[in-house]
């Protein structure tokens, strides 16, 4: 008889992007491989440092960030999650979505493909608060994650 109990991998996959993906950054080793590798759109991440400076990113916009799971669908070891973004920029409330492809090691995510629409936040917040929301930028109050800009290898 086996005694072994196999991690619940949808379980873990929701609650890394609901609680870890929405701010709780110190819960990003419950979830994640220390030898974890994020990509993001052209965007790559790598360790918990990696991780931690992408959710820094959405948090420095969005500090009421949260996060609803839409759908997950569980296969071997990888989970695919649809997601939906929630976030207040600038009194304007923003809804993004995306899906995430998790593949596990141990019990914990070693590898994310994440994709989101590019243009969903600059539409969402309309011209004049992306044009702020760059001034932001440039001025270093949003802070752009160093794999920003960097090609996926």
């Amino acid at each position: 008889m086996n005694t072994s109990v196999e991690p619940d991998l949808t379980a873990t996959a929701r609650s890394a992007i609901e609680i870890a993906c929405a701010g709780q950054v110190d819960r990003i080793p419950d979830f994640y491989h220390e030898q974890f590798v994020d990509h993001v759109n052209s965007m790559v991440f790598r360790g918990h440092a990696g991780a931690r400076e992408s959710v820094g990113f959405y948090r420095s916009i969005f500090s009421d960030l949260r996060f609803d799971i839409d759908d997950q669908v569980t296969q071997g070891d990888r989970v695919a999650t649809r997601w939906t973004l929630h976030g207040t920029y600038r009194r304007r409330p923003v809804t993004l979505h995306g899906i995430v492809i998790s593949r596990f090691r141990d019990g914990k995510i070693i590898e994310d493909y994440g994709v989101t629409d590019s243009l969903a936040l600059p539409r969402a917040l309309g011209v004049v608060r992306t044009v702020v929301l760059l001034i932001d930028i440039a001025r270093n109050r949003v802070k752009l994650p160093g794999g920003a800009g960097r090609p996926q290898s």
